[in-house]
């Protein structure tokens, strides 16, 4: 079984702020040193931007290629702190996820029967970390490769921003071979549809959004979210057990990130208003064809797309429409914490 590397997308300039490092080790969090300890000179300039760097709005879930430190050249003592620090932006069934993954990676490769193929390495996962010029910049990391991209904002006392994150599962349910059967998002899909199936008919009619998918999540790559219309059925219109099913729904999605940032986002939703959520779906109302749902509010937008090689293949994505990459906290920050750039 792999353990994980961490990430990075393109290529872009270093940062250079300590020299041979290429990265201020003293504004970062433990266990960031941690992994920063375990590199060479040239191998921390290789996973290191500045903050302000445009790399680190430049993520990405498609098979290309990236900038970064990649997993397959970390050795165990290496993977072990990358490791560790996935771990404080994720929850552990987070970092399940994000194992599972990188590990389909590999059986989709033997499904096409070309496992050496570049574009279905297991082990090209990559690692960046972004960096500033003192204690008081924020910081960020990514870890990152086909169908997973975790962006973690650090800013110290305003805690930590883990959007847009990012999660895919191709194949959806494994076909053959050892793990048959096998569903890494099998809750994402699973209860889209109960809630769906909990509407009457005029619910229903008023979440479809759409006959056919769109054939991916709408809003794809994009740095930031595009304005786009509250649509579908809003969560005020809905029972209690049907809004307690949504609830479910989004416990599902925000536990994949550490504890203390899935409560925060969580309590900003309720903020905001839960019944200002709208829950839309597109496409067909069974497993087995394609289909789409989305949950969109005021802080955020959940995508959920299945509709790729044949209906087996999950796209989910969670964007903090306030706080993407740190988002109006970081310009809060920026307001009231002295910075060098």
């Amino acid at each position: 079984m792999l353990t994980l590397a961490l990430t990075g997308c393109g290529a872009q300039s270093p940062a250079r702020s300590d020299g041979a490092s290429g990265a201020d080790t003293a504004a970062l969090a433990a266990p960031a040193r941690m992994f920063l300890s375990t590199l060479s000179g040239r191998e921390r300039a290789t996973a290191s931007f500045r903050f302000d760097d445009p790399e680190r709005t430049n993520w990405a879930y498609v098979p290309q290629r990236r900038a970064g430190f990649p997993l397959r050249d970390m050795n165990a003592e290496q993977r072990a702190a990358a490791f560790g620090l996935l771990g404080t932006g994720l929850s552990e069934r987070g970092t399940k996820l994000a194992r599972g993954v990188i590990e389909l990676e590999g059986t989709l490769g033997e499904l096409e029967g070309f496992p050496w193929v570049p574009r279905r390495d297991p082990r090209l996962y990559f690692f960046s970390l972004f960096v500033g010029s003192g204690e008081t910049q924020p910081r960020g990391w990514r870890f990152e490769g086909h169908h997973l991209s975790v962006n973690v904002t650090d800013l110290g006392p305003h805690g930590q921003v883990i959007a847009p994150l990012f999660m895919g599962a191709n194949p959806a349910r494994v076909p053959t071979g050892p793990q048959q059967g096998y569903r890494l998002l099998a809750g994402e899909e699973d209860l889209g549809f109960e809630l769906l199936r909990m509407l009457d008919p005029r619910q229903r009619a008023r979440a479809t959004i759409a006959a056919q998918t769109f054939g991916d999540i709408v809003t794809g790559n994009d740095p930031a979210v595009r304005s786009m219309a509250f649509a579908g059925l809003p969560a005020g219109e809905m029972t209690v057990d049907q809004q307690r099913r949504l609830r479910r729904l989004l416990e599902l999605y925000a536990g994949r990130m550490a504890d203390s940032s899935a409560s925060r986002q969580l309590r900003r939703i309720e903020e905001a208003g839960f019944e200002r959520l709208h829950f839309a779906w597109a496409g067909a109302n069974q497993p087995g064809q394609p289909h789409y749902y989305r949950i969109h509010g005021p802080t955020l937008l959940v995508e959920y797309d299945n509709s790729q090689s044949g209906a087996n293949h999950i796209h989910t994505v969670w964007r903090d429409l306030e706080n993407d990459f740190g988002g109006d906290l970081l310009r809060k920050h920026y307001a009231r914490q002295p910075h060098a750039h």
